[in-house]
């Protein structure tokens, strides 16, 4: 009867904490002080209502030379009796530029408009209200857009197609072609009911662990090159390749087709020892563009390496639990494998909160060494990601006169307060070098590039075990020995402006220097590029001739005005003030790409729906390959998750069963 009365009073507990379980399938959020926070899907509940509505994506990938251009095709149906009106949220590529967008409902075409945001979201708005079919894209981070479709009346088969653009810059001599198919859950302090418009898609309904994708995911490319392709592979999916001489087709392997969880990762590598360097020019109407591409001098290798201090900074939290912390700990292994003695390190791991290996850095020593890694291998993944705390704390460790100090990030990235960190390590920079790595088969990239690229340091991604021990050695060697200092360019005869970026770092990876801008006049001259190598000064010199202009590098015009957005708001201040809100919207109205402030929106003007109303459905995501339950529905506000909540129970039966077996034992 003991037992019994406690069962109920857990009962009671349960029905206390845990909201109910239709409740939480629909992500409600009737408390005014809940975070804004992702939520599991449960199937179920009414079967008139299409809850999944997405059923195929396709995308279809061009690569010539540097220039990627990608389709990416996504086909909705309404298989319920009830109208919906569905939203769907995806990543790309922190560096696409998307400009294009149609929606094709039977056999009728309709092209998308660019427009300012809160104009394209009043006409989508009005739409849904009247009954019509409609379309909005919207970026909420550079890398995150959301999808909504207004009127899918059952039977409906929607099909909506976006373009992008992007530059292929290899590291290394690879080439890495990533197209992102999920994004992960992510961890916000921000209140439900304040939340932004561009936060807002935190709050999305995920499969569980290991639940494979509920829509199909295609992939299909044709490389085309100067030269012929010497390796093609993939690390992330099984492909079939047909290559012929200069041109490589590539689909992904028909057992595939449910692998919409995790990045499609794509490498190549030509066949002699120089890259695709050089300039490409393209001739507008109203505006001239080109881009130069140059080879970086050969890495010297340096006997005298000056005392250096590494500050190792591991997620250990909830999205980290299982595959991705066992990846990082043996990437941490690696890492401290190749400090010198001459080094000194520290570690800093984070979840809710922080906690420090020790107070100040410590000799590279072996003895230290294996504290280090004990001090890793005691830490499980669980709890929040509170990460621009965790960075504050290493910077404030008391640190060596005349020591070059290196913060290495270890994190899978899934935050949703991108720009805080990136102002923080802004604010940092001329006293630290940052370094990002990013752990596991989703991770958002637009935080492990955004934090090395805003602290002039390099972006590592690790996606299995195996390649961690080759990212720490090249940390290593890039830190150790900088492929060009002291960076200068200069046009001479070729009239530039308008020129991204700005001022070029230090060179630490052995990639090109990419510069993108705008030329007026005639395409004459030639462009002079110049630094110090460890041998010393360096210079090499590239010719403008009117040759290399071509009406096929039309997408410069796309990628020089995604280069000047990413300046302006991708790694600016979290708070854009009203002039830097509207270059931003004159540029993506200018050159019709989807901005922070600019959205495509399409609509068809015939009357879909004419009596009941719709219900508003939010297509569930995978959680990528690798992630832990724990990853989702833990918040930094007072209401407790389900999983805690089930472990809370769990430990309170065993409790009682204890206490039973105890009396016994006394009795």
């Amino acid at each position: 009867m003991n037992l019994l009365i406690r069962i109920a009073v857990v009962t009671l507990v349960i029905r206390a904490l845990v909201p109910p379980l239709d409740a939480a399938a629909q992500g409600d959020s009737p408390r005014p002080d809940k975070t804004l926070s992702p939520y599991f899907f449960v199937e179920g509940g009414d079967p008139a209502i299409d809850r999944l509505p997405l059923k195929d994506t396709r995308v279809d990938v061009a690569i010539a030379g540097v220039i990627a251009d990608v389709t990416v095709r996504q086909v909705y149906e309404n298989h319920g009796t009830r109208p919906i009106h569905a939203r769907y949220i995806f990543p790309a590529s922190t560096r696409a530029a998307v400009y294009g967008m149609t929606m094709t409902v039977g056999d009728v075409r309709t092209v998308a408009t660019i427009k300012e945001r809160e104009r394209a979201a009043r006409e989508f708005d009005a739409a849904k209200r009247e009954g019509k079919n409609a379309s909005l894209l919207e970026q909420s981070r550079p890398n995150v857009f959301t999808m909504k479709l207004a009127n899918v009346v059952p039977g409906d088969t929607i099909v909506v197609e976006l373009k992008y653009t992007e530059l292929l810059v290899p590291t290394d001599r690879v080439y890495e072609f990533v197209y992102p198919t999920v994004v992960g859950p992510r961890y916000s302090e921000k209140r439900d009911n304040g939340a932004a418009a561009e936060d807002r898609f935190v709050k999305a309904p995920y499969t569980h662990q290991d639940e494979a994708p509920h829509s199909e995911f295609h992939l299909a490319g044709v490389l085309t090159t100067a030269v012929p392709v010497q390796e093609l592979d993939s690390p992330s999916h099984q492909l079939d390749v047909r290559a012929s001489g200069l041109r490589a087709e590539i689909t992904l392997a028909d057992s595939e087709r449910l692998s919409g969880n995790r990045d499609v990762i794509l490498r190549y590598r030509l066949a002699g020892e120089e890259i695709a360097s050089g300039l490409l020019l393209y001739q507008g109407r109203d505006e001239n563009f080109f881009v130069l591409v140059a080879e970086p001098p050969q890495t010297i290798p340096t006997d005298q390496i000056p005392p250096r201090e590494y500050i190792f900074v591991l997620d250990v939290s909830g999205s980290m639990n299982g595959f991705p912390l066992d990846t990082a700990k043996k990437l941490m292994g690696d890492l401290v494998n190749v400090l010198r003695p001459s080094d000194t390190f520290n570690i800093v791991v984070f979840a809710d909160g922080s906690n420090t290996f020790a107070p100040a850095s410590v000799p590279a020593t072996r003895p230290n060494l294996a504290r280090a890694l004990q001090f890793l291998n005691e830490r499980n993944g669980g709890g929040g990601t509170r990460l621009l705390a965790a960075l504050e704390q290493a910077v404030a460790i008391q640190r060596q006169p005349s020591v070059s100090r290196s913060i290495v990030l270890v994190t899978d990235g899934y935050i949703d307060a991108e720009s805080a960190v990136f102002d923080y390590i802004r604010d940092q920079r001329d006293d630290v070098n940052f370094f990002a790595f990013g752990i596991g088969s989703s991770v958002n990239r637009f935080l492990i590039e955004g934090v090395a690229r805003a602290g002039r340091g390099e972006p590592f991604i690790v996606t299995e075990p195996g390649a961690a021990t080759a990212a720490a050695i090249r940390l290593r060697r890039y830190i150790d020995t900088p492929v060009l200092t002291g960076i200068d360019l200069k046009f001479h005869g070729f009239d530039v402006y308008d020129v991204e970026p700005g001022a070029i770092p230090d060179l630490f990876a052995s990639r090109p220097i990419v510069v993108i801008g705008k030329w007026r006049g005639n395409a004459t001259g030639s462009i002079e590029l110049s630094g110090n190598t460890g041998r010393g000064p360096y210079q090499t010199s590239i010719p403008v001739s009117p040759g290399t202009a071509d009406a096929n590098h039309s997408a410069l015009r796309h990628l020089w005005a995604r280069t000047r957005i990413a300046d302006l708001s991708d790694f600016g201040p979290s708070t854009p003030g009203e002039e830097r809100v509207a270059q931003i919207t004159s540029l993506g109205l200018t050159y019709g790409l989807l901005t922070k402030y600019t959205s495509f929106v399409a609509v068809q003007e015939v009357v879909r729906r004419t009596s009941e109303s719709a219900d508003d459905v939010d297509q569930p995501l995978p959680l990528p390959a690798g992630v832990s339950d724990l990853a989702v529905g833990v918040t930094s506000g007072p209401e407790p998750n389900i999983v805690w909540t089930a472990f809370i129970v769990v430990a309170l039966l065993g409790w009682a069963s204890l206490v039973r077996m105890r009396r016994r034992r006394l009795e």
